[in-house]
């Protein structure tokens, strides 16, 4: 088990939306700023203008400044990213999570390069590029443009937007498409940017490998610290899964597992070994047979880690799962199935 285990990095955990003009950024935006709960996040953004916030939740505003009720932080980008974020990080007694926002003619490589650079790199932690691509709007000669090709690239999770506007054959061809270009892309369907943000925040998919060979050994060297998970939210993993319908309709859906028994860890890792490729997104705590600890476990994609501490209470099994068009029952009943003996308990 220890191969699959990752020590946990430390720093301002960042997301780059990235996408061409009209695909939904600004959408993605407000909907991150509206439904983020319990982070304080920055958004970095070219021009807020756009960007749809109610004069109510306005706490206080400066010239290039909105600090919202909810605990969101909005900022333009002035000179340079490195700056505007240093800038941002002084200002803030604390941010949680930092959300930039790249101009639809940019190629993503050299935003993220920034954080990987020498300035930020030790104190940001590059989490995910996300590319946004308007379904209605996606002629395949876009791919003779070099940043279009590079958006999707570079993209961890490809956003595919406004599918309520296609038929389905022309989503697939997409779909298609895409993978010629990022053979294992993780397209999501999205209607009006609506995402679940538990499959695009703090998801940890960015991996400096997927950089170009000269440009990956920037990060070479980058120390990997050990942190203290913020165990808080992985207390009641089901707290925020109240998604609005919206999403729902657009296929999301999430499955929340509980159990007072134990599992069994073989029968748990040929669980995870089989897990379909809809589900993206996983966290919570268990208990199993083999061990008196208490395991925090989140995957994203295929990739999961394990903490371990001490049961503050009552040991039991609590575990989410997120993804998209979920055969819930199934996986629900191969959940039941890693209970270690259930016909010999009581």
């Amino acid at each position: 088990m220890t191969a699959t285990i990752e020590v946990p990095k430390r720093g301002l955990p960042v997301t780059i939306i990235t996408g061409f003009l009209g695909s939904g950024k600004t959408t993605l935006l407000n909907h991150i700023l509206n439904n983020q709960r319990g982070m304080r996040t920055a958004v970095l953004v070219n021009e807020f203008g756009e960007i749809s916030i109610d004069a109510e939740l306005i706490v206080s505003s400066e010239e290039d400044l909105v600090e919202l009720n909810n605990g969101c932080i909005c900022c333009t980008i002035r000179d340079d990213i490195a700056e505007s974020v240093l800038r941002l990080m002084e200002r803030s007694d604390k941010i949680d999570y930092l959300v930039v926002e790249t101009t639809g003619l940019a190629d993503p490589l050299p935003v993220a390069l920034t954080f990987l650079g020498p300035e930020l790199r030790d104190l940001t932690r590059l989490d995910s590029i996300i590319t946004l691509v308007d379904a209605t709007n996606f002629a395949p000669d876009l791919f003779n443009s070099n940043v279009a090709y590079s958006q999707i690239a570079y993209g961890d999770v490809i956003l595919l937007n406004k599918t309520d506007l296609v038929e389905e054959a022309e989503i697939e061809r997409l779909e298609k498409r895409i993978r010629e270009i990022k053979e294992d892309a993780r397209i999501l369907r999205t209607v009006n940017s609506a995402v679940p943000l538990e499959l695009i925040l703090d998801t940890d998919l960015f991996q400096a490998s997927s950089l170009p060979r000269e440009e990956a050994h920037v990060h070479d060297g980058h120390d990997h610290h050990d942190h203290e998970h913020d165990h808080d939210h992985c207390e009641h993993p089901d707290h925020h899964h109240s998604h609005p319908s919206h999403i729902e309709a657009d296929g999301f859906n999430s499955l929340a597992f509980e159990s007072d028994q134990p599992f069994s860890l073989d029968a748990f890792q040929n669980f995870l070994n089989e897990l379909p490729d809809a589900v993206f997104r996983a966290k919570g705590v268990l208990w199993f047979e083999e061990s008196p600890e208490r395991h925090i476990f989140h995957l994203s994609g295929r990739r999961y880690t394990l903490s371990s501490d001490e049961w503050p209470r009552q040991p039991k099994n609590q575990l989410v799962l997120i993804g998209q068009r979920l055969d819930t029952a199934r996986l629900r009943e191969k959940l039941q199935a890693c209970i270690a003996h259930p016909a010999t308990r009581g």
